[in-house]
């Protein structure tokens, strides 16, 4: 393995110090926990703090997840945004939607703020109404992903803000030699976020855990 440079080292400490710097609480620790019993790798410390961050900075009032897991970022989502916000959150997977219910329980949120399904994007979203959502947060199937943009900028409102998680696709997307379809993916949607100004106003990267991509629709 090539030996990193004293810069590239010094950005890896800066990216692990900003990682350890939230402190989580006890349930955002649960959510953790019944994440790893699912087998199911949530979103990072340093990712799930800028979820709620962007969601107080922008006070989205209705907003889908794509992909529950265990409830860890829809936790985060929830936290930041302002009191009566109402998170309509999608997972295939049963048991990790019946554990996020559990971690949305124990923060106190009712069942009328938090809609969770059970079901994929394509089977889902073309379901939900139209030009009606603040904020879609992605961490869904990457090959999916650009049926999922696509169909997030019909459901985002003129401002409404995308979030797709692993933008990085874990440090494959900087390197041009890796051709793995789910970077080749990440790569194109990229450019489209970037490019198509006729449906995105900006867009940008942040390298927060596994790289996240933020766009505001016209």
């Amino acid at each position: 393995m090539k030996a990193l440079s004293p810069q590239q080292t010094g950005k890896h400490a800066s990216w692990a110090f900003a990682e350890a710097r939230p402190i989580e609480d006890e349930i955002v620790l649960m959510a953790r926990d019944r994440s790893a019993e699912l087998g199911i790798t949530p979103v990072s410390e340093g990712t799930a703090s800028l979820l709620t961050f962007l969601a107080a900075a922008t006070r989205p009032q209705t907003m889908v997840e794509l992909g529950s897991g265990a409830g860890v970022s829809g936790l985060a989502l929830m936290r930041g945004a302002p009191e009566g916000a109402v998170l309509t959150t999608l997972d295939p997977d049963a048991e990790a939607q019946r554990a996020a219910r559990e971690v949305f329980g124990a923060e106190g949120y009712p069942s009328s703020t938090t809609r969770l399904i059970a079901g994929r994007g394509r089977t889902v979203l073309p379901k939900l109404s139209a030009n009606a959502y603040d904020l879609v947060f992605v961490d869904a199937d990457p090959l999916l992903l650009e049926y999922h943009v696509t169909e997030s900028a019909r459901l985002l409102r003129s401002g409404g803000m995308l979030v797709l998680h692993d933008a990085l696709d874990h440090d494959r997307v900087p390197r041009p030699a890796v051709r793995d379809a789910s970077t080749v993916m990440l790569r194109d949607v990229g450019n489209e976020l970037r490019d198509n100004t006729k449906v995105w106003s900006t867009s940008t990267m942040v390298p927060t855990g596994t790289g996240l991509l933020l766009a505001t629709k016209v």
